[in-house]
């Protein structure tokens, strides 16, 4: 009967840290995701000054994108918390389009090889920007259901697991197509 008791015991502790390393590695597996997000934001970062100077000459009338586009990217390093970089990652989204929008009505700025480049390396980005978001909602919400599922959401409770954000668009502007006036 002790042997029983004993293997009994054993099994639920088993249980119990393999709930735990579950829950580990699905919190591991946000980090993780979160880190290749910001990698892909930095390396998108990294490439606006190179755009920003390739189109200037041509944007002289769009100061104020260019210099958002600026203040953006220092804003970034500021930013702590998924919500504060998505919101940056959004007002950055629509400066960008903005930039590229205006570029299709200078066709010299189109034939520029740089700007070409440049324009190509952004779109990549954005892909991979794109790819990274979706891993990364995908682990939180595979991480978020085992929190709150039965039996593992015991053992989160118990050691204090939190339930991680989610990368959105909050912004219904950030939803828009551009539309570039030079009417005005």
């Amino acid at each position: 009967m002790g042997l029983v008791i004993i293997a009994v015991i054993v099994i639920l502790l088993l249980i119990v840290i393999s709930m735990y390393n579950g829950l580990v590695n699905a919190r591991n597996k946000v980090d993780n995701a979160w880190s290749q997000i910001d990698v892909q934001l930095q390396r998108r970062f990294d490439l606006i000054p190179n755009l920003v100077d390739s189109v200037k000459g041509y944007m002289k009338h769009e100061e104020e994108v260019l210099t958002k586009v600026t203040e953006l990217r220092t804003s970034w390093a500021n930013a702590s918390t998924v919500g504060e970089k998505a919101e940056l990652d959004n007002q950055l989204s629509g400066a960008l389009k903005t930039i590229m929008a205006v570029s299709e009505n200078y066709p010299d700025l189109k034939a520029n090889q740089n700007f070409s480049e440049l324009q190509e390396e952004l779109r990549n980005t954005e892909n991979k920007i794109s790819y990274a978001r979706q891993f990364y909602n995908d682990s939180v919400t595979m991480y978020n259901t085992k929190l709150q599922v039965v039996p593992t959401n015991i053992i989160a409770n118990a050691f204090n697991f939190s339930a991680r954000e989610v990368f959105k668009v909050d912004s219904e502007e950030a939803r828009k197509n551009v539309r570039v006036d030079f009417n005005n």
